[in-house]
């Protein structure tokens, strides 16, 4: 029996969403509704529930004594009609794991909206989609991968269907008056719907250099038949002066970045932030067929009310890492400078942080509900991001196989092995056990890989790239990192003039400054985020400074020795004398 939702932008200006759940078969012992308490793709316990301001319920058009029995979960005294459920819900987180609205646009994820009646899970869903009261909501429409019922026009305000609960809360809706683009790419319609005042927006380009990202995962997991598994997708976009992010949906994707990384006409070169926003699109879109449908057996089903841990999320979020800059650089939407560039950086990043020594990736993906998600001060020095450290698996895995195998296996073929599974496997599909990623990798290529593969992952060694890029006729070197003065030579990273992280080992530790502290002076002259740098560049490595800095009310002094030997960074660059074997490697690696 259906179950049937409302849900309407009740006071855009309070950001109250007003939901309702309707229930014909009720449970005769009182039905029980409860809010997820997390959203899958992003692995925080967020309690949804402490959103719900109001919450009453209707039988035969009568009140109906509705109780709180646990932190997310509600229960209706027993009836004997259909029941409703209405909740009033607050809406002011601008991320795209949530819930956010405002007289301009509304946005939500369902699992942090829709109550869901318990027994009810696998029942079909409507869901009207209401506008906004007033004149306001005039101009705005809809965007979501949800169904159309008949009598509904896509995009409009109407009535729309999902199979059962779990389809429900995996197709967010945007609302607003929204800025469209589409294309057909391989019998399937990709739609971008951006929310945001978005000035000039080249509608053409960004359309075409998605077209292209797209294409190429198409033609990763499905070379032959060159198809992907839906018939519609939708990037839902929230455009913001200074957002970023995304989450991954079966047949869409929540985006939030900067307004000014989007195409504008004229746009000469891409730019930096245009390119971000492509690697974005192209890491959440790759999500579709690895994390949506591949996906690791301990989320087969997903328990909403709790953590549900696994140790792959090194190889579901790495290894899309690894291809979403890839998926670019093969589209040719980078160049092969600026792809290894984008390597260098991400080697940098992990191996400048002391976390990785400490906590496997295989830990951190276990430990992201209160690690990753939940970073604190002491982050860079005690976690290993399982997204940063997993693509560099992903880079090192890729090259180890086409080297091992003479160039005619490749990670693509373990990606195609895992997606072959699953289409195989159909409704039986149990997920990626905690060991498929190594079987599947020494089952696809036919080479021993668990050691190196368990050492990278399960271990804290790092993998030797210097040696996995030079038969690709790469170069990978370490220099000092003086571009940065105030984290090279003091090692600390700042903020508003505070202390936001201090590095395991650098002079900044060693001298006590800490978490928290605001610098006020560096050798008695005034020390600020922007004036820092420009301090520092009188000094030599070894040097001593005097720091003053606030401990909450009390001045402190600290006499800092400068680093005599700063973090390195590294740089990867085409070796002209390699051999062209090494070229031609390189050349069908980057090029797919």
């Amino acid at each position: 029996m259906t179950v049937h939702y409302a849900i309407r932008p009740a006071h855009p200006g309070a950001h109250l969403f007003h939901v309702t759940v309707t229930v014909a078969a009720p449970d005769p012992q009182g039905q029980r509704f409860m809010l997820p308490a997390w959203i899958p793709g992003s692995y925080m316990i967020r309690e949804f529930a402490r959103n719900v301001v109001r919450i009453t319920a209707l039988a035969h058009d009568r009140p109906v004594a509705i109780d709180k029995i646990d932190k997310h979960t509600w229960r209706c005294a027993p009836v004997t009609a259909a029941v409703t459920v209405a909740c009033e819900i607050y809406a002011w987180d601008p991320s795209v794991r949530a819930a956010h609205l405002d007289p301009t646009q509304g946005f939500f994820n369902g699992a942090s909206v829709f109550l869901l009646p318990i027994g009810h899970e696998h029942a079909p869903c409507r869901v009207d989609l209401l506008p906004p009261a007033g004149a306001g909501g005039g101009r705005w429409t809809i965007a979501t991968a949800l169904a159309p019922a008949r009598g509904t026009r896509r995009g409009g305000f109407g009535t729309y269907l999902a199979r059962d609960y779990d389809e429900l809360i995996d197709c967010p809706v945007l609302m607003g008056p929204l800025a469209r683009v589409g294309f057909e790419l391989r019998g399937a319609h990709h739609e971008v719907a951006i929310a945001g005042a978005v000035r000039k927006l080249d509608r053409q380009r960004l359309a075409a250099d998605l077209e292209r990202v797209c294409d190429v995962h198409i033609r990763l997991f499905e070379p032959r038949r060159r198809q992907p598994p839906f018939d519609r997708y939708t990037f839902l976009t929230l455009a913001s002066h200074d957002g970023y992010g995304g989450l991954e949906h079966r047949n869409s994707t929540a985006l939030a970045c900067k307004r000014d990384d989007l195409p504008h006409l004229g746009l000469g070169d891409s730019t930096a932030g245009y390119r971000a926003f492509l690697g974005l699109a192209s890491h959440e879109y790759f999500h579709a067929w690895f994390v949506k449908r591949v996906r690791p057996a301990a989320f087969l089903p997903c328990d909403l009310t709790r953590e549900n841990h696994t140790r792959l999320l090194w190889a579901f979020e790495g290894f899309t890492s690894y291809y979403d800059d890839l998926a670019l650089r093969r589209a040719g939407l980078l160049t092969e400078a600026q792809y290894l560039e984008t390597l260098a950086a991400t080697l940098t990043t992990v191996m400048q942080r002391s976390g990785r020594l400490k906590h496997s990736v295989a830990d951190s993906s276990f430990d992201a509900w209160i690690k990753y998600y939940r970073q604190d001060e002491n982050a860079p020095n005690s976690v290993v991001s399982y997204y940063q450290k997993g693509a560099l698996v992903a880079l090192a895995l890729d090259l180890a196989i086409r080297d091992g195998s003479r160039q005619r296996r490749s990670l693509d073929d373990v990606m195609r092995l895992l997606w072959r599974q699953w289409v195989a496997a159909g409704a039986g599909y149990a997920g990626v056990a905690e060991d498929g990623i190594v079987a599947a990798a020494e089952e696809a290529t036919g080479l021993a890989l668990a050691r190196s593969l368990r050492e990278w992952t399960e271990g804290t060694s790092d993998p030797d790239f210097a040696r996995l890029f030079a038969p690709f006729g790469i170069r990978c070197e370490s220099r000092p990192a003086l571009e940065v003065p105030h984290f090279a030579l003091l090692g600390i990273k700042l903020a508003d003039g505070r202390v936001q992280h201090v590095f395991d080992g650098t002079p900044a530790q060693q001298a006590g400054l800490s978490a928290g502290d605001t610098l006020v002076a560096l050798d008695g002259l005034r020390a600020t985020d922007a004036g820092i740098d420009r301090l520092l560049v009188r000094y030599q490595p070894g040097d001593t400074v005097r720091v003053h800095a606030f401990r909450r009310d009390e001045l402190l002094s600290f006499d800092v020795r400068l680093a005599e030997r700063p973090p390195a960074r590294f740089a990867l660059s085409v070796d002209p004398a390699a051999a062209k074997a090494a070229h031609a490697a390189r050349a069908h690696w980057l090029g797919g």
